[in-house]
């Protein structure tokens, strides 16, 4: 029977899962190798051994109200869109509630995670730690591995001839950019379109002689302020907008789409993307339009090689005297700590059974929580993800037997020509926010049915229905019900609109 547990890492998946391990009854200890919590949020300015965090302006691409723990609202005086300062505090009230931090054991870190010689009959793990130069070991019941999938930064430098063998000037990949000072006057080609390399170059064209954007895919752009003035997820991310994907063809709902990114301003104008593109990808960003406009930022096709000073693009054309080149590539994940009889059972998140359990394995102990991107907050999903696993190992929930998970991998994993592609792209780690998470709740036994609830609570049923899918959705009903869901669902908007609230004006006309 499980009991103990081990979590690696004390970032979101890390702090849902410690509080969802007690939720269960089951005692967490969670090894986290930095001095503090809130992983890839947690800003720093040195790189602090490798670790990964945020830029120092980055804010968040979700909503408060769509990122927010399922039983731990925002507080209202929060903005919609939180700076990451705004956004470990959050984290800290959270650990603090939910009394997690005496669980965490800082400045330690997960050298080895392997099977017990018994693991067949045990499911036990021996995990190796290191605090203070000090190793030690330790058997637990089950591991629940938090380190996401910001780990090892992809830098695909063979794709760019002569960019380690003649470039001059400075090439550095996206984690390492921190504050836009240290480009101030320089002329900097930015590669890579995603939110990595669209945000950075918006701040770097307020401080760099010239900026260049280059991208080799069709990029859609999407502002995070929808229609009147509300946050683009609490607007898009509808039960009922997802019937309607449902319901209608793809091609439609495609068109329909395109139509309503080009109703803000012509991508194909702009160089980004026209109607007829079939390999597409999605980014959130108020600005990127204006700085195309004013020239601040100048788009160029993919880079075809660099020579000693200059970078020469697939078009033909050319930019001289180029300082700094920023990789925005994105990132590979990679568990060095796991054994590699486990590391080799799967080797992308699509190899996992609902991307969390490497199906092979003979008891079913080892849940990679986070190793997904959704198209709406990865907070929810991991938090999800979390209550099942806990559910499993407390004996609440069951899986499937072997057969059935490999035959549901097989089932969803792509053919090998497009994984290569999707693993490159990180394309492989995107699903659906709601069908994903709908998934998840529907194995935990905790997804709320709309039907029921018209009979029973109408009003409520049609704010989730054609309301915001907020993860409060997921506290209704089953085990770890919270008897504020309801409220919070209902009260949702004036939660929104409260920090804007600082200067009132009549409106009554």
């Amino acid at each position: 029977m499980v009991r103990r547990v081990a979590v690696i890492g004390a970032g979101v998946g890390g702090l849902a899962s410690v509080k969802c391990c007690l939720d269960e009854g089951l005692e967490p200890t969670c090894f986290e190798r930095s001095e503090d919590i809130g992983g890839l949020w947690r800003y720093t300015d040195s790189m602090d051994g490798g670790r990964v965090s945020v830029y120092r302006s980055v804010i968040t691409n979700t909503s408060k109200e769509m990122s927010c723990f399922s039983d731990f609202p925002c507080p209202e005086d929060f903005p919609s869109f939180l700076p990451h300062s705004l956004l470990l505090e959050y984290f800290r009230m959270y650990a603090q509630h939910f009394d997690l931090l005496r669980h965490i054991r800082f400045k330690t870190t997960a050298l080895r995670v392997a099977k017990r010689p018994d693991f067949a009959t045990s499911g036990q793990w021996e995990v190796v730690t290191e605090t203070d130069g000090v190793r030690e070991s330790h058997i637990f019941d089950a591991v629940m591995v938090c380190t996401g999938h910001y780990q090892e930064p992809y830098l695909p430098l063979a794709s760019f001839p002569g960019i380690d063998t003649r470039f001059k000037g400075q090439y550095l990949h996206s984690r390492e950019y921190k504050v836009v000072e240290a480009f101030r006057g320089k002329r900097v080609l930015v590669v890579g379109i995603g939110n990595t390399g669209g945000d950075p170059s918006l701040e770097l064209s307020r401080a760099a002689a010239e900026v260049f954007l280059s991208t080799r895919s069709s990029t859609w752009v999407f502002s995070r302020v929808s229609d009147h003035g509300f946050p683009f997820d609490m607007v898009n991310t509808t039960r009922f907008n997802h019937f309607l994907d449902w319901l209608l063809p793809s091609a439609l709902t495609k068109r329909i789409r395109f139509r309503k990114f080009n109703s803000r301003f012509n991508h194909a104008n702009y160089g980004l993307a026209s109607t007829k593109s079939s390999n597409f990808k999605i980014i959130i960003n108020e600005e990127l339009p204006f700085c195309l406009l004013s020239g601040t930022v100048v788009l160029k096709p993919n880079v075809k090689e660099f020579t000693e000073s200059s970078a020469i693009f697939e078009d033909g054309t050319t930019e001289e005297n180029i300082d700094v080149v920023l990789f925005a590539t994105g990132y590979i994940f990679s568990f060095p700590f796991l054994e590699e009889s486990v590391r080799s059972l799967f080797d992308d998140n699509r190899s996992l059974y609902k991307r969390i359990f490497p199906p092979q394995l003979e008891k079913p102990t080892l849940a990679i929580i986070g190793l997904v991107q959704l198209t709406g907050s990865v907070m929810v999903g991991a938090e999800m993800q979390a209550r099942w696993v806990t559910g499993i190992f407390a004996g609440w929930n069951k899986l499937p037997p072997t057969s059935r998970m490999m035959a549901d991998v097989l089932k969803k994993k792509p053919p090998v020509k497009r994984c290569m592609m999707l693993l490159r792209s990180g394309e492989n780690l995107k699903i659906s926010f709601i069908s994903y998470t709908d998934e998840i709740a529907s194995c935990a036994g905790v997804k709320p049915s709309v039907l029921r609830l018209l009979l029973t609570d109408p009003r409520l049923a049609l704010a989730i229905f054609f309301g915001p899918c907020t993860p409060y959705q997921y506290r209704l009903v089953g085990r770890g019900k919270w008897s504020g869901a309801r409220d919070a669902i209902l009260t949702q908007w004036q939660r929104t609109l409260k920090p804007l609230r600082t200067r009132v004006v009549d409106d009554s006309s």
